[in-house]
């Protein structure tokens, strides 16, 4: 057993939350233990004028972190899982998934109104091109403009805009106590999420077994495989937050259902499709629905949007920046 415990996170304060729960779990677990938590800016937290494909698209909330990591700074980093690449540093790990919290996109309203009910040429904010993508393909009238910042931030924002909507994270919005009357669960149907997204990653050192010990008792079966299939998919696909590609699993007696989407930038072309089989093949049938994806179309569209020139500056992201 450990005597003194070191947690790396981001300073937002939705990192911070999540970096206080790990703590207050861990403390419970062990009493004995002396657990600090050490803030680490990142290159996403420092640039918040440009959208995320502009400033590098992959680690731009993870990469200091994962070096304070390396370099034995801290003894565990709490991330977002849906921030950390899916081609894993090496030398670290992930050692725990803790239990997921609902996976949804959420719009917020002024009014309580659905997208259904908006006026052609509404105007939402999202801060993701996943998001627009798939909002473009639901509702092609609609106007999306980029938004940065943590979440208190966006809100702020939103609030003092002239905007009909914002798209966040229900995760986020739940656990900094931010959901209210005005905030609408998108379905699945219409938005699927982030690969990991309302998942916790706890990343530790590959060779640390006495940490990866120590933070197992955090670790949710359920979540760590749905989540599994998920960055496999993503994975495979060579996506990022570059590419509009939203997923979501589900374990139920032992059977894992894994349903993804590729959409084109501009929401005119989508594929879907889905996959379930035994748990225990998670990281299989993350793969093999991206075969299945790429087969039907998605190679195309991923083409498309790589070969576009110079992406990540072509208009359909230029066109989203609010600056």
């Amino acid at each position: 057993m450990v005597d003194e415990l070191v947690i790396g996170s981001r300073g937002s304060e939705l990192a911070l939350w999540q970096a206080e729960w790990v703590k207050s779990e861990l403390t419970d677990a062990y009493q004995s233990v002396k657990i600090e938590i050490k803030t680490i800016k990142t290159k996403g937290d420092l640039i918040l004028d440009k959208p995320i494909p502009l400033i590098g698209g992959k680690g731009v909330f993870t990469k200091e972190i994962e070096q304070a990591l390396l370099s034995e700074e801290i003894d565990i980093a709490v991330h977002s899982c849906k921030d950390l690449p899916t081609e894993m540093t090496e030398g670290l790990s992930i050692g725990a998934i803790p239990l997921r919290e609902t996976a949804s996109d959420v719009l917020i309203t002024k009014d309580g109104k659905g997208l259904d009910s908006m006026s052609p040429n509404s105007v939402i904010a999202s801060g993701s091109l996943r998001r627009t993508a798939q909002l473009l393909s639901y509702r092609e009238d609609l106007k999306v403009v980029d938004i940065r910042g943590n979440v208190p931030t966006r809100l702020r924002k939103f609030n003092e805009s002239d905007w009909e909507g914002l798209i966040l994270a229900y995760a986020g919005l739940k656990r900094l106590d931010l959901l209210n009357e005005n905030c609408i669960i998108l379905d699945h149907k219409i938005m699927l999420p982030a690969v990991a997204q309302g998942a916790l990653a706890l990343q530790i050192r590959s060779d640390d077994k006495q940490i990866s010990g120590t933070i197992s008792v955090l670790n949710d079966k359920d979540s760590s495989d749905a989540v599994t299939a998920e960055r496999s998919l993503l994975r495979r696909l060579q996506g990022g937050c570059q590419v509009p590609i939203g997923a979501i699993s589900r374990v139920e007696n032992n059977e894992l259902k894994i349903e993804a989407q590729i959409t084109e930038l501009n929401g005119v072309k989508a594929v879907r499709d889905s996959l379930s089989g035994d748990r225990e093949d998670a990281e299989k049938l993350g793969i093999e629905l991206a075969e299945k994806l790429l087969w039907n179309g998605g190679e195309e569209i991923l083409s498309e949007i790589r070969e576009s020139e110079n992406f990540g500056t072509a208009p359909e992201a230029e066109k989203l920046s609010i600056e």
